[in-house]
């Protein structure tokens, strides 16, 4: 028996051994390869630059922002006659040389993910778009359009990535997907400097089926691109901080509240965003510029009603309201009707800080609802319902405004929230909103690629 079982384990090893130094020969290969070095290298570089990019993108977005705010402060009619002039000034420019660059940025990477064709997709991902997606953005929060620049810098992020294809030979399907996704993950944790955030939005939102082998190249761009960004922000939160606390036995009802009205009216935004821009397309393709001038019209009513609070990204009126500022009982509303008309407009931004923005004052509505519960905590649930409402991450949500308080206990009240509001969410619009998004552009480009080739 005993000889029987050594002369089997003999075998195995004799069988073995060759397998075993034929994969031993191929990890050296892999390790040591020149050709393989110069690869990574290469995405590695990719990486940093995105970082670097989104870096100066919030540099000069925030000095514009902040322009435009001192503008309406000084010379409100001068504020309210540039926002229409200027966004129709954008729609022109965006259609005439920047094709590809309008609205959020996010869709259009969802879509060249499922893109074959690489020339369409080019269209989409380029340098040139990245260059004109960070130019026209900044020049729409000049003029006061209630857009952000999180979504732009997904955009900018899987450009520069899919760019490495005209040096580098990365050909297969699955690694141009991987490059796409790796981009834009680098470019949302370098623009709200939250690597994590990074990793699940990519995993919650850009690829509804993340695949494991595309693991590896992920994290080593979001890592990369945050250290860059962290290296020239320092280490900041993106609306400021706060102490907020809640206890467990008290937290129950702010959690029901926020989530379900959260949720409902995120939900509700975000049907409202698709429909429109579904039926406003044919206008939208046939008079982009007088659109514009309309949509900047109604920005400059929305600025007077609520004495500039509308305008921009939000961050000086979010900010304001986390650390205890008073806002407008109606700036919720009103601040989302200026983003929809912004993203409506034609013209390149996202709907990421305002979101927030409408969430932290939800949240401040509804703690006058709730006396009893500290108001901090409630604004905090408030951005997370609305936000998960809006974009139906809820991990993602969760993770970025847990970056604000330094407290473990507000995680599960933070969750929980996120839970409910994307259920609630998800009644009112059951397809994703970037998702539905992407769809309709695909389909435009499809359309686009089919009058193309009869053309020809």
């Amino acid at each position: 028996m005993v000889i029987a079982q050594t002369a089997q384990a003999g075998l195995f090893v004799i069988n073995f051994a060759p397998m075993y130094r034929r994969h031993l020969n191929r990890t050296k290969r892999r390790l040591l390869s020149r050709s393989k070095w110069k690869m990574r290298l290469l995405f590695w570089g990719a990486a940093v630059i995105i970082g670097a990019v989104a870096a100066g993108f919030a540099i000069v977005a925030r000095q514009a922002d902040i322009f435009f705010h001192d503008l309406h402060a000084t010379t409100p009619y001068y504020a309210y006659a540039l926002t229409p002039l200027g966004l129709a000034g954008i729609a022109f420019v965006t259609r005439r040389w920047f094709q590809g660059t309008e609205g959020s940025g996010i869709p259009q990477a969802i879509a060249a993910i499922s893109m074959h064709n690489h020339t369409i997709r080019s269209r989409v991902l380029s340098l040139k778009v990245a260059i004109g997606k960070i130019f026209l953005t900044t020049l729409g929060l000049f003029c006061g359009a209630s857009i952000g620049r999180e979504g732009p810098t997904v955009h900018i992020g899987a450009s520069i990535m899919y760019s490495l294809r005209h040096i580098a030979p990365f050909r297969s399907n699955e690694m141009t997907r991987a490059l796409i996704l790796a981009g834009g993950a680098a470019g949302i944790s370098a623009a709200f400097n939250t690597p994590l955030a990074g990793i699940l939005f990519a995993i919650e939102e850009m690829s509804r089926s993340y695949e494991h082998r595309t693991s590896g190249t992920l994290l080593i761009a979001v890592v990369l691109a945050g250290v860059t960004a962290l290296m020239f922000h320092g280490n900041y939160t993106y609306f400021g901080s706060t102490d907020a606390k809640m206890p467990l036995t008290e937290a129950w009802i702010a959690v029901l509240v926020c989530g379900v009205i959260g949720g409902l009216l995120g939900g509700l935004f975000a049907t409202g965003l698709i429909l429109s821009t579904r039926r406003i397309a044919p206008l939208a393709g046939r008079f982009p510029v007088m659109l514009a001038l309309c949509c900047g019209l109604i920005l400059s009513l929305l600025g007077f009603l609520s004495d500039g609070a509308t305008y921009g990204t939000g961050y000086e009126a979010a900010q304001h309201i986390v650390n205890g500022g008073e806002s407008q009982a109606l700036f919720p509303l009103l601040k989302l009707t200026a983003t929809l008309v912004s993203y409506l407009s034609g013209i390149p931004g996202g709907i990421f800080a305002p979101s927030l923005s409408v969430g932290a004052g939800l949240g401040a509505d509804l703690a006058s609802l709730m006396p009893s519960t500290p108001v901090a905590a409630v604004i905090m649930l408030g951005m997370v319902g609305y936000f998960t409402g809006v974009v139906q991450t809820p991990i993602t949500a969760m993770v970025i405004v847990m970056e604000m308080n330094d407290d473990s206990a507000m995680l599960l009240p933070l969750m929980a929230t996120a839970l409910i509001a994307n259920g609630i969410s998800h009644l009112v619009c059951p397809r994703p909103i970037y998702q539905a998004l992407g769809d309709a552009y695909l389909a435009k480009t499809d359309l686009q690629a089919l009058q193309d080739e009869k053309k020809s």
